[in-house]
């Protein structure tokens, strides 16, 4: 309804009622345009019936939705099932074009103004969340994995020679497969024990760079978010450490975002050394479905680079996800998400810690892990592998979702490099141990549960276990000749 239809229509309805109508129009408008003018995320959510009015007007843009329109070429935006029609909200071209994925499409011009919408807001909530210097940012229609690939990808094109990634260790199969995917050689820099935490070893990473020789590098490939008892990458070393041999750094960001403390890690990063691209995912950071990353950098010629790499138009299921949730949070409710994240893991760290008081065990100090938290499980037996493996069972079944339990001496091949200690992002951690994590959208709720029901599950172990020791035959007495010599030989 424009100012002309609202004008007839008073020949039907009185017209006192008319401009209530259309000044309560002008309201949805007025932030429809302020979206338009800023390309900021809005300080406050907008309501469902803002949002959808937005997406139809955005689809109706599109030719496949023009009234009256011929199509014919292959791809017209065809769809054969109403459902899916509506649950695209008829946007149905995807993104960019068939050289790159950041174009706008001569037919679909709602679908590319979409996109690069998304994209402007994407990066006013990373410059938010702490990557404040943070020039370009694009969503990808891939999960980080993938993502990571096309940087590597991307990065073959400046650097032809290189072979090697230097990437201290993680034990996460999608970002090793995503350097073996791409055609490159994981060089593992294992970890260093510092009281419980797992760092990076960063004079172990220089000596891997010399030996190998820079130019035959492609780049180093870090991570921030991680399971502890690993923490964060000393990402300010590595960053001086690139921009002291002129390579190229790319990082695991993948649910960082959330934490102000891998954000900050990121930024000083780029102000002290070098970091070209962070990736992060949709999913784990902003409550979507999976599917999509955000690629971000400091450098807006190098992002773009990224961008053009990516072969062929993509969904626009992801950048379509991204806006209308960033559209109905707004800002402040982003930040109320994030705030709240950090008051879960206050009330996650402290509940476990007496958790593991009352069993015997101890929450293991991890003070540079921001998200994650590790309990030791030494004490479930004689058996206690075996013990181990049956607690990770027991909370599944038990619908206690997420939490990971790490034995020790577990071996895995990933890509064909055989990693030791597997899942412990160590060949020998001391402990064998129990993760849980408090990111984004976990509640007191969801908190209060899973301790209940680990305490459950520990109780049960320990029952079982004290039955197995008690049952276990007492050792042989020794005959007494046996005994006489022995005690002669140890007087």
């Amino acid at each position: 309804m424009n100012s002309e239809n609202f004008t007839l229509s008073e020949k039907m309805v009185p017209a006192s009622y008319v401009r209530q109508a259309s000044e309560a129009r002008r309201g949805h408008e007025q932030l429809i345009r302020r979206l338009l003018e800023q390309g900021k995320c809005p300080a406050e959510g907008w309501s469902e019936a803002t949002v959808e009015l937005f997406l139809n007007e955005l689809a109706v843009m599109d030719s496949n939705n023009f009234l009256g329109n011929c199509g014919m070429g292959e791809r017209e935006g065809r769809v054969a099932s109403d459902i899916v029609a509506r649950r695209h909200y008829r946007l149905i071209h995807g993104i960019g074009r068939s050289g790159d994925i950041a174009a706008v499409q001569p037919k679909a011009a709602g679908s590319s103004l979409l996109n690069k919408l998304t994209n402007s807001l994407a990066l006013d909530v990373l410059k938010m969340a702490g990557a404040r210097s943070a020039k370009s940012c694009f969503v990808v229609p891939m999960a980080t994995g993938m993502s990571l690939t096309l940087c590597f990808l991307t990065l073959r094109q400046r650097r032809p020679d290189a072979r090697y990634v230097i990437w201290p260790r993680i034990d996460q199969k999608s970002c090793f497969k995503a350097m073996v995917t791409a055609g490159f050689v994981p060089v593992v820099v294992e970890n260093v024990l510092e009281g419980d935490e797992l760092r990076t070893d960063v004079e172990a990473a220089e000596r891997q760079i010399c030996r190998l020789g820079a130019e035959n590098v492609l780049c180093v490939h870090s991570t921030t978010s991680c399971f502890a008892p690993r923490v964060p990458d000393r990402l300010e070393e590595l960053a001086v450490l690139c921009a002291k041999y002129d390579l190229p750094h790319i990082v695991n960001n993948a649910y960082g975002v959330q934490s102000s403390k891998c954000m900050h890690l990121i930024q000083e990063g780029a102000r002290v050394g070098r970091v070209d691209a962070f990736v992060q995912s949709l999913d784990k950071n902003f409550l979507v479905p999976v599917g999509g990353a955000i690629i971000a950098g400091f450098d807006e010629a190098f992002v773009e680079e990224i961008s053009k790499t990516y072969p062929g138009r993509a969904s626009a299921s992801p950048s379509l996800d991204l806006l209308v949730t960033l559209l109905t949070l707004g800002a402040g409710g982003y930040k109320k998400l994030l705030s709240d994240r950090k008051e879960m893991f206050a009330l996650l760290t402290e509940e476990l810690k007496k958790l593991a008081c009352a069993h015997g065990e101890r929450l293991l100090h991890t003070p540079h892990n921001p998200i994650s938290l590790a309990m030791s499980l030494d004490g479930l037996g004689a058996r206690c592998g075996e013990a181990v493996t049956r607690l990770g069972a027991m909370l599944f079944t038990r619908q206690v979702s997420g939490a990971r339990v790490v034995p020790l001496d577990k071996e895995q091949t990933v890509g064909g490099h055989a990693f030791r200690g597997f899942m412990s992002h160590s060949d020998s951690y001391p402990c064998p141990y129990l993760n849980a994590a408090a990111a984004v959208g976990v509640t007191r709720e969801d908190v209060a549960l899973c301790v209940k029901r680990l305490d459950k599950c520990l109780k049960t172990l320990r029952k079982e276990a004290n039955a197995v020791e008690s049952r276990s035959p007492a050792p042989c007495p020794l005959p007494h000749s046996e005994s006489s010599e022995i005690q002669k030989s140890a007087n």
